[in-house]
């Protein structure tokens, strides 16, 4: 079935995440009333709303898939007569950046990305507020609104403009967060913190970002975006530089000169890599 290759997976996705993104503009520029899932975890209606149209819609065109939702969590496919642990795996990011939205501040996005026996093969993000969708197909390259994109030429630190996002529990471990990122601050021509992992991810595929650290990320978060790095030429790892997992939670990119030079900042803060509290019981967020 042609719907199943990455790139019918890929126009799959992406037309999933245009339809979602007209409910979350439909809601932009009001006034919210978020519910709190934490402290400073929020979640709102339109969270909700454009999730279950994910639902729905992936449902309808392949009813014997996975889907791993953010809000809602898991849901099993029909079986379709492979096993559980072969069926395609929908990940699916109704809102990444949902304290952005809450605020009408214009950056979120939804994240959709698709994982083919054991491998992310398609995915697409949509900011609905600029109309950009960026995707990618296993092997096809990563696209802006089907133009190809490449990661940045900058081969020197301290000339790259980076990115990050802090974790729910930096109120209670800044010891474990703002060291790396002072040291960052100090080594890099800038560093940016705008509160969505995968509008951030296709930033950096695109060159207006150079290099991305991140840690506590949820596989919603990561699962398009790194594939979307990675067909634009860039670096994906875990911290240490080990492949990337998408339960492994933490992500260093870049393209490949500054990949490294990334990679030994890190090195220089084991404390970053300490499990928080996110990782011991559930699925991290960012502020």
């Amino acid at each position: 079935m042609s719907g199943l290759t990455p790139a019918g997976l890929r126009d799959a996705a992406s037309g999933f995440a245009r339809a979602a993104g007209a409910i979350l503009l439909e809601g932009h520029g009001r006034t919210h009333a978020p519910e709190k899932k934490g402290r400073i975890d929020l979640v709102t209606e339109y969270d909700r709303r454009s999730e279950a149209l994910l639902l729905r819609l992936i449902r309808e065109r392949f009813p014997d898939h996975d889907i791993v939702a953010e809000e809602s969590g898991a849901h099993a496919g029909d079986g379709g007569g492979r096993a559980g642990a072969s069926r395609p795996r929908w990940y699916c990011d109704p809102l990444d950046g949902t304290t952005n939205y809450a605020h009408n501040y214009p950056f979120f996005a939804v994240s959709v990305g698709v994982e083919v026996e054991g491998e992310i093969v398609a995915g697409a993000v949509l900011d609905p507020v600029r109309d950009e969708l960026f995707a990618a197909a296993a092997g096809a390259g990563a696209t802006l609104d089907g133009r190809p994109i490449r990661v940045s030429a900058v081969a020197q630190l301290e000339d790259a403009l980076l990115v990050t996002g802090f974790p729910y529990d930096v109120r209670e471990h800044p010891e474990r967060h703002l060291p790396l990122f002072q040291s960052f601050l100090l080594r890099a021509q800038g560093v940016r913190r705008d509160g969505s992992a995968a509008l951030n991810l296709c930033y950096l595929a695109m060159g207006r970002f150079d290099g991305m650290w991140e840690g506590d990320l949820s596989p919603w978060d990561v699962a398009a975006g790194t594939l979307i790095v990675r067909e634009a030429g860039g670096v994906v790892t875990g911290y240490a530089g080990e492949p990337l997992r998408l339960d492994g939670r933490r992500v260093v990119t870049a393209n490949p000169a500054l990949h490294p030079q990334l990679l030994e900042v890190v090195a220089a803060h084991p404390e970053a890599g300490a499990p928080g509290r996110a990782s011991q019981t559930g699925p991290g967020r960012r502020r």
